[in-house]
Order: structure tokens, then sequence, then C-alpha cells
């Protein structure tokens, strides 16, 4: 039921990516601004989802996993819904912001996996986890592109119903995870506060380093896929059907990594070697995608670029995952997903924002030549830090 819950829940965010760029031309006056207007969508979205992922995340520790999933379900489908309403641009913010606040199912999901998972095996596991990703990842873009020959609003409505099929089925399908007696006993709220859990996080030494790499590989992830819509459409003219093809293939190379590479190369090269392949892959990426922006307007380039970009994240984000796990304790894993989330969310805040003032202020391939670079300062840090194999991690004391 996991597996369909994930899978369902993924394919529905991923529908309306191709389309994004189209449903805001809509409303603004000016295309030359299309990028920073995507941008502040999902930074706002982000800022919602970076004010409650710890919350949510702890709740989870506290009442379970199955009720956040649930509620998390029914606000992304209310979200979705309001956005394909439209009819103006703030009609449009309001959507994401609703679809933010209630952006906790995936942390739980995480949680969820790490409750029923043995420590040593749960970089693989969350490996699985991502390789299920990749193929929602390739169904979503690939039915929203073909959707949006239709109407341009259909996909968002689809994600608004497959959103509210993931809360029906968590409710009569899904058992809880986290048994009564491993759950936390209060809710503290005063240390729920975002940047208290950032920084309680940050500030624990099993965590520190990791969290760091984990925070500069997810700002130019982010740069990638709240732009690369608008890139594909401003540099080689795409449609959404063929940005939702790419994107699908995007899918395609998650399900080959995580769902198979990753299971030979762990035991051979371990999270270490995982990680930086992966950092080096989607440095890679990011400079192919800047070439196009700024040189050669090439779309095997757009593909290459992203494809490589793509098959880079899978690998090391699994193996940071797995190894952020295993630093904390069955009770907190809730408390973690929430911090992880809450350091996505605030990358999400800060990347689609700056990549469309790069994008528009600077130069097209602005935001991947700083993804490049901030990707070779995460290599560099992670390649110092010492990255403990899973059983060699020590839970820290509460």
């Amino acid at each position: 039921m996991l597996i369909v819950i994930t899978m369902l829940n993924v394919a529905g965010m991923t529908v309306v990516l191709p389309v994004l760029p189209f449903v805001v031309l809509r409303y603004i006056d000016n295309a030359d601004h299309l990028a920073v207007w995507v941008g502040v969508l999902e930074t706002v979205n982000a800022l919602c989802a970076f004010l409650v992922a710890p919350f949510l995340g702890a709740l989870s520790d506290r009442i379970g996993r199955r009720p956040v999933i649930i509620t998390a379900a029914f606000g992304a489908s209310i979200g979705y819904l309001t956005f394909g309403i439209g009819g103006a641009i703030w009609v449009l913010l309001l959507g994401r912001i609703i679809q933010g606040i209630t952006a906790g199912d995936m942390p739980a999901l995480f949680a969820y996996v790490a409750d029923i998972t043995p420590a040593d095996k749960r970089a693989k596991r969350f490996g699985l986890l991502g390789a299920l990703t990749g193929i929602s990842f390739m169904i979503g873009p690939a039915a929203g592109g073909l959707l949006a020959a239709i109407d341009v609003n259909l996909p968002v409505f689809v994600t608004a119903a497959i959103a509210a099929v993931v809360a029906v089925l968590s409710i009569f399908l899904l058992p809880e995870s986290l048994p009564p007696e491993r759950r936390t006993r209060s809710l503290h709220l005063p240390h729920l506060h975002p940047f208290k859990v950032l920084k309680d996080a940050y500030t624990r030494p099993q965590l520190r380093w990791v969290l760091l790499g984990f925070t500069l590989v997810a700002i130019p992830f982010m740069f990638f896929a709240n732009n690369f819509a608008v890139l594909a459409l401003d540099s080689v003219m795409w449609n959404a059907t063929q940005i939702g093809l790419v994107v699908a293939g995007v899918g395609i190379v998650d399900i080959i990594v995580q769902g198979g590479l990753l299971g030979i190369l762990l035991p051979r090269i371990g999270e270490r070697g995982v990680v930086i392949a992966g950092i080096a892959a989607q440095g890679f990426g990011c400079v192919a995608l800047a070439i196009v922006g700024s040189v050669f307007d090439s779309p095997v380039l757009v593909i290459v670029g992203a494809l490589v970009l793509a098959a880079g994240q899978g690998g090391a984000n699994a193996a940071l995952q797995g190894l952020l796990s295993t630093a904390v304790g069955d009770d907190e894993q809730g408390w973690l997903a929430g911090a992880v989330s809450a350091i996505q969310s605030a990358s999400g805040m800060i990347a689609p924002l700056l990549a469309g003032f790069l994008y528009t202020g600077i130069a097209h391939s602005a935001p991947y030549w700083l993804g490049a670079a901030m990707f070779v300062v995460a290599g560099a840090l992670l390649m110092r830090a010492k990255l403990s194999s899973p059983s060699k991690l020590v839970a820290p004391t509460s």
C-alpha cells in the first residue's frame, strides 16, 4: 500500500511540471517576467512548507504517520483544485499556499519507511523508494504533457483528483507504522520553530556535515526542477508535451539508478562513493544546461544535461537520506524527516526566486553556472567530512 501511495503522491505532484509556465503566462502582462513569476509561486509554496514541516514531522512522532499523510493529501487536493480554477495570479498564489501548508506527506512517508526498516538497510530502502518516485516522475510529466494538449489546466485538475485518491486510500488501506509505545509523549511547540529545528539539527555532530552537504546539493537541483521548463521553452522552443516527455525521461533514469544501480554500487563503493559520484554527475549536468542557456541551443544537450543531472541526484539523495536516518533514534525519525523537509523547503524558498532573478536579470545560464559551483563545494565538503557507515553512527542523546 505504501508503494501505491508513494507513486500516486509523486505522480500527482509532477503532472503539473510541464504546464506550470504555460498556466502562469495566462495571468501575467509581460512574458519576460515568466521565470520570476514561476519562481515566486514556488517560493511561496516552499515558505509555507518550511514553516509547517517541523511541526508535521514532530506531530507524526506524537500521533503516528497515518493521520499526517491523510491530512496532507486532502490539503494538496484542495490546493491544486484552487490553482486549477485560477482566474488571476493571486488565485494561483492561494493554491500554492494551501498546498504548501499541508506539504507534510513526503516527510511522513520517509519516516514511515524508517519505522519499518532496519537501520543497516535504510539506504537501500530509500533507494527503492526513490525508484518508485522515479516511476511516478516518469508517468506524471508525460501524462501532464499529453493532457495539456487537450487543455493546459487539465493536468492540474488531474493532480487534485490524484491527491484525493491518495487520501482515501490512506484512510482505508494504510496501517499505522509507529506503535504507541514508540511515540513521543508530548509536543514542545517552542522547539518546533523551523529555525530552532534547523539549529538543533546542524549542531548535532553526527548530522552537521551531512546536512550541510545535503543543503548545498538541494539548492542547484531545485534551480533545475523549477527552471527547466522555462529554459526549454526559451532555448529550444519546446511545448508542454515535449517538456513532459523529457521530464518523464528523468523518471526513467531515477528508476534505473535507484531501483538497480544503487543496490550494486552501495556494497562496492559505499555511501561516500555514491554521494561523491552523484554530486559529480549533477555538476556535469548543470554545466551542460548552462552551455544551452549561453552559447549552444541544442535539444540533444538539453536532454543529456537533464538526464545526467537526474542520475546523480537519485543516487546521492538516497545515500544521504540513509546516512541521516541512521544517525537518530527510532523515536526521532519524524523529527529528522521534518528537519530534512525544512531544509528542502528553505532551499525551495531560495532557489526558485533566485533562479528566476538570475535567469531574467543576468543570463539564462546563470542559475546553472552557480549550481555547478555549489556542487563543487558540496563535493569537497563531503569528501573531507567523516561519513561513517550506518552501523558506526551513534544516535544522539535527547
